[in-house]
């Protein structure tokens, strides 16, 4: 049975810390695949500062040539919100035998309880948390633990600063920000 992890969000834009993590899960869970699923719109999130097109175009760049890492576009091709359940069940219906895996933010745990059809979530999928801070805090489910200071938040503000974001994302992304003059105004 193959192990599929789906690493759903807004990915705005996509950085080396999500790379970082998706990469260590793969390897501590032993996953086959690993598919990257940017929102149209997070039912628990403002509106992305990029568009739907810009971040999957990014998210495709960062992982081009990456064995074991896709994108899907399943949820920008429906009508928002997006949720995890609708994509799930797209990813069931092309892997009918896969052993599906829900990456999730420890960030966002405190809320699953709230999500749609939460309870019909957890019977297809099994959580991983993924903690950029290692904050060694007790969790349901398993976690992956990488101490990671980096967010899209910050690289949106430095984008509209001036300043640089060499190194916090890879390089084909920061072309594209600098070629479609993404996040130029305050993400704040």
């Amino acid at each position: 049975m193959r192990k599929i992890g789906i690493y759903g969000g807004t990915f705005d834009p996509i950085h080396h810390g999500h790379l970082i993590l998706a990469r260590q899960t793969c390897e501590e869970l032993g996953l086959d695949q690993l598919i990257f699923v940017p929102a149209a719109l997070s039912p628990f999130k403002k509106v992305a500062c990029a568009s739907g097109e810009a971040r999957l175009s990014m998210l495709q760049a960062a992982i081009e040539g990456q064995d074991g890492f896709a994108a899907d576009d399943c949820e920008l091709k429906r009508p928002p919100p997006s949720y995890s359940i609708d994509t799930v069940l797209q990813i069931r219906e092309r892997q009918p035998t896969g052993e599906l895996f829900w990456l999730i933010g420890a960030d966002n745990v405190g809320g699953l309880s709230k999500w749609h059809r939460f309870e019909e979530l957890q019977e297809l999928v099994k959580f991983v948390v993924l903690d950029r801070a290692c904050r060694e805090e007790k969790q349901p489910y398993p976690v992956i633990r990488r101490n990671i200071d980096i967010s899209a938040t910050e690289i949106r503000n430095r984008v509209a600063s001036g300043r640089s974001i060499r190194y916090l994302v890879p390089r084909a992304v920061e072309e594209i920000v600098r070629r479609e003059n993404l996040y130029r105004e305050s993400a704040t």
